[in-house]
């Protein structure tokens, strides 16, 4: 259980009133507080980013696999039994099929095409092991007032065929009448027991009314070109894995729109998603899995409500997995109660594209989190994104992170039961590494928070951090490395903290006696008139951090405040920028690694 109400740092000795700490910075120009100073890290265990790449193939070698074969897919018309469905009476004269009233019920292998309408019926599969079923579905209506409109009791696997140009529903009641009391069994408009694929060039709607539209208890996979589903509780459910290969589908669920629940086998369990345009409105989770969630492409519009149904679980989160999520590509807009996108273990996205509101934290994994080249926005989160008790990587990509506590939050775990206030549960063997192309963060808690370390090796790094003096724009316990790129980090000064001296590249703090308006530009230039950078702060604050590899030692540079800027803005900071009307705070020379500056 995570205890985020509590911050649990390991540097409450370096805590000292504002005043004293511009007392000390007046003092000298140098920085050799030990707000600056780097801990002991003769523990850490160097890790190299390449180490946490992990791919889609990799983790399916650790699935059970799929029932689906090529010729799945093939068969003669000539082998086709056809039926049809008159209201309250079907017309059938298969060998494969009996029908009592308005029940059909297929007992062996065989393609069964099925059209027309059934106000009260049902369509019973009860054939042997080893039998293939193909259900046709050529424009039907099926309702069933007290069970499965579809019940698959047994057979080897079924494909339900829905027509290329035909439009087919399913709808139960309200309550059912089960076969299986002890199971409870069937539960959901189109039930199976055993593995199942729904696959087509038509639309399948269903109408679920009792409990779920879709549940297999074996393993399912979706390939069809629309989809649509009104369900009290889950929307597709296929236990032992869930596949979607394509397709257009819209989900409204009172419980969880895409599940796979089977977490006694750590082989199964899983979702994987080749791509589709999902539209998921849950009062569950949006997508859910034991085990592993792997999607290589698609278009993901999730929203999770949190409504008060009595089916939805109390999870509301976007995408959540087990054990491993993996994201190739695609295009997300998230908004859920809960994480966006969560991990029991770990997270690797290698592209794609996210829109992120969410309640708690933006992405968050257990262990490992790995972002590659990817373009995410987080407009509303509590932690942005979060790695509890593993290592960060952000690699390439755009991201903006608006939170309500930290940015970015390497726990280490020290966000966990058991640590408090003035007790280490730290762990210098984690550690967040950074080399984005470009990365802002809103916080109004730390910007970017390590309970281990962090080593930045490039890209530009703006956090417009927190007013209060609780936090601190850069907040980390153990080493802080900044090895290439931009960093600028206007926030507080109460916790104060610098890239440390064991940087390949030098660092600046620049500590106001009083608090700074937002909005006004702030620029440094060398004496020479060579621009270093232009920087407007979307909030107050009383510190600036700033890292360059233009930042030289025994190089005289100017600080302006005030004034105009115009050119290329990334959130505040501005490059190739034309900078006009400003006034001269200061001058300064960059003497060690790391320096301050002092400014009335």
């Amino acid at each position: 259980m995570i205890m985020k109400d509590l911050k649990k740092k390991n540097f409450t000795p370096f805590i000292v009133p504002v005043t004293l700490f511009l007392t000390i910075f007046f003092l000298a120009c140098n920085i050799t507080s030990p707000y600056f100073e780097e801990e002991d890290d003769d523990d850490e265990t160097e890790v190299q980013a390449s180490d946490n790449e992990e791919t889609i193939s990799e983790a399916e070698s650790n699935n059970d696999g799929d029932h689906e074969e090529s010729s799945d897919y093939t068969w003669s018309t000539s082998d086709v039994d056809v039926i049809s469905l008159n209201g309250s009476s079907i017309s059938e004269s298969s060998d494969g099929a009996e029908t009592s009233g308005s029940t059909l019920t297929i007992g062996s292998a065989g393609n069964y095409s099925l059209s027309g309408t059934l106000n009260d019926g049902q369509i019973i599969v009860n054939a042997g092991d080893d039998d293939l079923i193909r259900l046709i579905l050529n424009g039907v209506d099926i309702a069933s007032q007290n069970s499965a409109p579809i019940y698959i009791k047994s057979a080897e696997k079924v494909i339900v065929i829905v027509n290329d140009g035909t439009e087919n529903t399913l709808t139960d009641g309200s309550s059912y009448n089960y076969d299986d009391a002890e199971d409870e069994e069937p539960n959901a408009t189109l039930f199976s027991k055993t593995d199942l694929t729904v696959y087509g060039e038509g639309k399948l709607t269903l109408d679920a009314n009792f409990n779920d539209a879709i549940n297999c208890k074996d393993g399912l996979i979706i390939d069809i070109n629309k989809l649509a589903i009104s369900a009290v509780d889950d929307g597709i459910r296929g236990k032992d894995y869930l596949i979607i290969k394509d397709g257009t589908i819209s989900i409204d669920a009172g419980g969880d729109g895409l599940k796979s629940d089977n977490d006694n086998d750590d082989t199964r369990g899983y979702i994987e998603i080749l791509t589709a345009d999902l539209d998921i409105t849950a009062s569950g989770d949006a997508i859910s899995a034991s085990t592993d969630i792997l999607i290589e492409d698609g278009t993901f519009d999730l929203v999770t409500n949190g409504s008060n149904s009595s089916y939805s679980s109390s999870s509301t989160k976007g995408i959540k997995a087990g054990v491993n999520t993996i994201i190739n590509a695609g295009t997300f807009d998230i908004t859920c109660n809960e994480d966006a996108i969560h991990s029991d273990q770990t997270i690797t996205i290698n592209g794609g594209t996210y829109t992120i509101s969410a309640s708690d934290d933006g992405i968050h994994a257990d262990y490992d989190l790995a972002i590659y080249d990817a373009d995410v926005t987080i407009s509303k989160s509590y932690e942005g994104i979060e790695s509890t008790s593993g290592n960060m990587y952000i690699e390439g990509g755009t991201y903006v992170v608006n939170s309500s506590d930290d940015g970015l939050n390497l726990a280490a775990g020290g966000d966990r039961m058991g640590g408090g206030w003035g007790k280490s549960a730290s762990s210098s063997s984690y550690t967040m590494y950074l080399n984005p192309d470009n990365l802002a963060i809103y916080a109004q808690g730390d910007g970017i928070d390590s309970n281990g370390s962090v080593e930045v090796s490039g890209g530009n790094i703006i956090v417009h951090g927190p007013t209060s003096s609780g936090n601190g724009s850069l907040d980390y316990d153990y080493s802080f490395e900044q090895n290439g790129g931009v960093l600028i980090a206007a926030g507080s000064s109460g916790m104060l903290q610098a890239p440390g001296s064991s940087s390949s590249q030098n660092s600046v703090a620049f500590i106001f006696r009083s608090s700074q308006s937002a909005g006004t530009v702030y620029h440094v230039e060398s004496s020479t008139g060579n621009e270093l950078f232009t920087f407007k702060s979307s909030k107050t604050f009383q510190a600036i951090v700033f890292s360059s590899p233009n930042l030289k030692k025994g190089t005289s540079y100017v600080l302006y405040s005030g004034g105009s800027a115009s050119g290329t803005s990334f959130c505040g900071y501005y490059t190739d920028a034309t900078y006009t009307g400003g006034t001269q705070k200061t001058t300064f020379t960059i003497s060690s690694t790391v320096s301050s500056v002092s400014i009335n």
